[in-house]
């Protein structure tokens, strides 16, 4: 009996050594598996920067196998390239928090938790940036509220920039119909721990706080969101608690002062007329079709004439459907017309064309907008730049490009007087305009609109004769058989009084063979 228990023990203990190592041979082999997916990911990163979902594989392959430095790597050459989604933000957010934790002990040094810290926070701002995201704020502000060494030790300095990351966060998140209670539920919370830190005996700072918090509840009250009877009733069990309204189990505004009662019932009824709006937006439609819901919505809001109100649901918009170009265009648009802030309009149009870098007219208007803010020709340069390395549906659209830069600078440099070096970049531009176009423009209206422009420009601020004849035999090189074009160069020569040089081009069109019957040079 003995000896069989013993074989049992012993088959027993051979089966469990035999099932952790195929258990550990399994997880070998997933992990080469992996490596060489890892590989090969790398391999079409570098035949291919700008694929975008080469970008996302590698980074899921990285956070699987926890190659950390690599990870960030990852993510911030992808950054560079392409806006992140809220989710991707997340995932970055979440991991440099759980190394801050793994590396927090109470005998560490606080310098590179501090930088670690600095370096969060800069992460959140970054996210926030590239679209709206309630969640994201939500984790910010938790984020802080666990992390800031100041606000852990609730000194006046933490207390107030906690507060005014609350008051960003209002206006950003906080008047999103269906998830900005949550913001406001936050910045409640936040305060009634301060007042339950404050001590008994403090009752004038107490008092201040109670009307902080009552000022929160009034604020939020007045603004269409969804569980907003809820928020009565936890207002006024709250009022309960201070001596004020008397708890009631109902929605009931008897005991409640007029100017809130009043606030609160016009915020239903806002939020009523929305309901339907944000039931269609909610549903798992195509995109043509959520597109359209959106639009639709928009419209309302618009016709009731709040930026605030408008430009929150934009940003819903295009975080929803990131790559429609209808809705950046009419975001803009939107900016360009009403709100008119020239900091908040230069941000919208940076994030419309990172995300849809393929759309030339975006670029044009973005170029217009820096110009109206007054920016510096460093600016515009870059951005001019970098809206030439975009892959655009026509040609036309970069003779846009070309032409707005153009405009930009003779605005700019003959405003107050031009120069020698001012007109140089001029004429630098044209030229670079006509070497990339004339290959795709020839014989088209677009290219002799170029050139006619050049022309102008070198005869009027240029000063330069021998130039204004260079540009045109430039274009009749490459597009000779344009009637409009010799037709242009004549005119030119007999506004400047040059009759016998007109004569002279008027000769070289009897050997040139235009559409019609001739008689038209």
């Amino acid at each position: 009996m003995m000896e069989l228990e013993q074989q049992q023990q012993q088959q027993h203990s051979s089966n469990n050594s035999s099932s952790e190592s195929e258990s550990e041979s399994e997880e070998e082999e997933d992990e080469q598996d992996e490596n060489l997916h890892l590989q090969s990911l790398e391999k079409a990163l570098a035949d291919n920067p700008s694929d975008y979902d080469s970008h996302l594989n590698y980074i899921k392959s990285l956070r699987k196998l926890g190659h950390i430095n690599k990870l960030r790597q990852a993510r911030e050459s992808m950054s560079l390239l392409f806006p992140l989604t809220p989710t991707l933000w997340q995932q970055w957010t979440y991991d440099e928090t759980s190394l801050l934790l793994i590396s927090d002990s109470p005998n560490q040094d606080q310098q590179p938790r501090t930088e670690a810290y600095d370096a969060i926070t800069n992460l959140y701002e970054r996210a926030l940036h590239d679209y709206l995201s309630v969640s994201l704020w939500c984790d910010y502000l938790n984020f802080v509220q666990q992390h800031d060494p100041l606000l852990l030790q609730l000194s006046p300095l933490g207390i107030s920039k906690i507060r005014d990351l609350f008051e960003r966060a209002v206006p950003a998140a906080g008047f999103h119909v269906t998830q900005g209670n949550q913001i406001w539920e936050a910045y409640i919370k936040f305060e009634q721990t301060i007042l339950h830190s404050i001590h008994h005996t403090n009752t004038e700072e107490k008092d201040k706080q109670v009307q902080r918090i009552r000022s929160l509840f009034h604020r939020q009250l007045s603004v269409p969101l969804y569980g907003l009877s809820s928020t009565l009733l936890a207002y006024k069990s709250w009022e309960d608690e201070q001596g004020g309204i008397p708890k009631s189990s109902s929605n009931d505004l008897d005991e409640v002062p007029s100017h809130i009662s009043s606030a609160y019932k016009k915020a239903m009824e806002m939020y009523n007329e929305r309901a339907h709006y944000e039931e269609q937006i909610s549903r798992n439609d195509t995109p043509e079709e959520k597109l359209q819901h959106f639009l639709t919505y928009i419209k309302f809001e618009q016709s009731l004439g709040d930026p605030a109100r408008v430009q929150i649901l934009y940003e819903r918009a295009v975080t929803e459907l990131p790559v429609s170009g209808d809705l950046w265009l009419g975001y803009t648009r939107y900016l360009d017309e009403t709100l008119k802030v020239a900091k908040c309009v230069l941000d919208v149009y940076s994030r419309a064309t990172r995300n849809c870098t393929w759309i030339g007219e975006l670029w044009v208007h973005y170029l217009l907008s820096l110009e109206r803010a007054s920016a510096s020709e460093e600016k515009l340069s870059t951005v001019f730049e970098q809206s030439l390395q975009c892959a655009f549906s026509s040609s036309e659209e970069y003779l846009d490009l070309f032409l707005t830069r153009i405009d930009g600078l003779r605005r700019r440099n003959f405003s107050a007087g031009s120069t020698a070096l001012d007109y140089s970049v001029v004429r630098d531009i044209f030229q670079s305009a006509t070497e990339y176009l004339s290959p795709y423009l020839k014989n088209t209206d677009g290219l002799l609109r170029l050139h006619a422009y050049w022309a102008r420009l070198e005869l009027n601020h240029g000063k330069d004769l021998v130039a204004v004849r260079g540009v045109w035999e430039s274009l009749l090189k490459t597009s000779g058989s344009m009637l409009e074009a010799w037709k242009q160069y004549i005119a030119m020569e007999i506004e400047m009084g040059h009759i016998d040089e007109a004569r002279r081009i008027y000769k070289r069109c009897y050997s040139k063979r235009f559409t019609g019957t001739g008689s038209e040079v």
